[in-house]
C-alpha cells in the first residue's frame, strides 16, 4: 500500500508540472512566430507565477492539490480565482499513476523499471495533448512528434512484438484510416492533428488494443456528440475536439483492452 501512496503522490506533483507546461506552451504559442520571447519561454526554468497578477508564488502556493484546497480555489495575492484545471488534472495525473503501476504489477508489462517509466511518459504526453486539445482544438507537433520518435525507439528496443511490425502496422493502419476520413471530408470532420495521434496511438498500442482504443473513442464521442446537441444546443456542424477521445479510448484500452475485448468476444459464445 505505501507504494501506491508515495506513486500517487509522484503524480500529484508530476500533474502540477504538467499544468505548467500546458500554461507556458499556451503563453509560447500565443506570440509572433519571430518574436526573441517566444524561445526564452521555457518549461524546466524560470519561477511559478500566478496567471492573473504575474506575482511570484512561493513554496506553499505550489504544493499540490493541497495549495489549491487551502487558498480556496484563490490566489494568495490578488485573490481571483485559479481554475479547476489545476486541480483536476493533478488528481487525474495522480490516479493515472496509481492505475499504470497496478497495471505493471498485475503483469500488464515486464516489470522493469524502464517500462515503467515509459508508460509514465506516454501518460504524462497523453494528458498534456487533451487539455491542450480540448481547450484550443489543436495538437501541437512539438509534443506529438518527440513522443512518436521515443514510441518507435521503445518498440524497436525493448519490445519483442516489433519483431513481427504488430506496433508499425497497427499504426500506419490506424492513420490510413483517419487519413482516408481527413480527406474524404475535405478535414471538415477530422483534424490532420487526429490522424498524427492515430499513429502514435497505434504504435504504442499494437493491434488489437488500437481497435479497442478506437471503438471506445468513437462510441464515446457519440455519446458526447448527442449530449452536447440535445442540452447544450449544438448541431452536427459544431466542432468539438475529437483528441480527448482518442486519449480515453487509448488509457482504456492500454488498461483493460484485454478484458474488454474478452468480454466483447464472449457476448458471441453459444
Amino acid at each position: 500500500m505505501i507504494y501506491y501512496l508515495f506513486i500517487f503522490l509522484f503524480g500529484l506533483c508530476i500533474g502540477s508540472f504538467l499544468n505548467c507546461v500546458v500554461y507556458r506552451m499556451e503563453l509560447q504559442e500565443n506570440m509572433p512566430k519571430g518574436s526573441p520571447h517566444r524561445k526564452a519561454v521555457s518549461f524546466l526554468r524560470g519561477k511559478s507565477f500566478c496567471p492573473k497578477c504575474k506575482h511570484t508564488l512561493s513554496w506553499q502556493d505550489l504544493i499540490p492539490v493541497f495549495s489549491f484546497l487551502f487558498l480556496r480555489g484563490k490566489c494568495r495575492y490578488c485573490k481571483k480565482s485559479i481554475s479547476w484545471q489545476y486541480l483536476i488534472v493533478e488528481i487525474f495525473t495522480g490516479l493515472t499513476f496509481v492505475l499504470i503501476f497496478n497495471f505493471s504489477r498485475q503483469g500488464g508489462i515486464p516489470p522493469s523499471g524502464i517500462n515503467l517509466v515509459f508508460l509514465f511518459y506516454v501518460a504524462c504526453v497523453l494528458i498534456i495533448i487533451f487539455i491542450y486539445d480540448l481547450k484550443h482544438y489543436i495538437i501541437l507537433d512539438k509534443v506529438l512528434f518527440p513522443a512518436i520518435a521515443t514510441v518507435f525507439l521503445y518498440q524497436l528496443i525493448f519490445s519483442f512484438r516489433f519483431l513481427n511490425f504488430n506496433p508499425l502496422l497497427a499504426g500506419l493502419g490506424a492513420c490510413a484510416f483517419f487519413l482516408f476520413i481527413f480527406l474524404f471530408s475535405g478535414g471538415r470532420w477530422m483534424g490532420f492533428g487526429d490522424v498524427k495521434l492515430a499513429f502514435f496511438m497505434g504504435l504504442f498500442l499494437g493491434y488489437p488494443n488500437i481497435l479497442v482504443a478506437l471503438f471506445l473513442a468513437f462510441f464515446l464521442g457519440a455519446i458526447i456528440g448527442v449530449g452536447l446537441i440535445i442540452f447544450e444546443n449544438k448541431n452536427l456542424k459544431s466542432e468539438v475536439p475529437f483528441g480527448p477521445f482518442l486519449i480515453t479510448g487509448t488509457f482504456l484500452a492500454l488498461l483493460w483492452g484485454q478484458e474488454i475485448i474478452n468480454w466483447y468476444m464472449n457476448l458471441f459464445k453459444i
